[in-house]
């Protein structure tokens, strides 16, 4: 369940003849990010995702571990790799709108925390416009990367506690397909943060 919609599990059991129909809530509720709720989206990037033991490496100081993450080119004649810092500032844990997404079509973006006490992910499936009825909200803490998917919708970051910098990694060659915005429309939800003091 992606969205909260009034039931106790988030939807709406309204049957047709051979469905249930999702409905799109006009709150969403993050929740804490693991890889398997995150995969629609994209990537966790963390120690042991799959919960493999890691290969020794470094004469036995240190653990390996492998293909923890893609990093999509599809523009591979005219886009290169753009290695980024952002210093984001925290926001209030209060309900707020969701303003604006945005994806990048021909681009995995990895997002990596240098000082995160814990931030969210908020993302969307979804063609020309975000399918809203697949919004999802995360909480990733300090030890958690995220990449977003090519062509998967996502809010600017969001910090939450204390200002945090990311180091960013995107393909880039200038075009207006290196970055595609929505700003908000009628019948967006709100996102609700005030629930987020529970969640780390």
């Amino acid at each position: 369940m992606l969205v909260r919609a009034g039931g106790a599990h988030g939807w709406r059991d309204r049957r047709e003849p051979s469905a249930i129909v999702r409905v799109v809530s006009q709150l969403v509720v993050p929740r804490p990010l693991t890889p398997a709720a995150y995969a629609p989206y994209g990537r966790v990037l963390m120690a042991s995702p799959r919960g493999e033991p890691g290969a020794s490496v470094n004469l036995g100081t240190a653990l390996r571990f492998d293909d923890v993450c893609e990093l999509t080119n599809a523009r591979v004649d005219t886009a290169s790799l753009k290695v980024k810092v952002f210093r984001s500032e925290p926001v209030p844990c209060e309900r707020r709108p969701v303003a604006v997404l945005e994806k990048h079509p021909r681009s995995t973006q990895l997002f990596v925390p240098m000082n995160a006490s814990r931030y969210i992910a908020l993302v969307a499936l979804g063609d020309d416009r975000p399918d809203l009825s697949t919004l999802a909200a995360f909480v990733a803490t300090g030890p958690q990367g995220i990449s977003y998917a090519p062509g998967v919708w996502h809010h600017p970051m969001l910090t939450l506690d204390s200002q945090t910098d990311f180091v960013v990694f995107v393909h880039e060659d200038g075009s207006p397909e290196d970055c595609v915005v929505v700003d908000r429309e009628s019948g967006w939800p709100e996102l609700d943060l005030s629930v987020v003091a529970s969640i780390r």
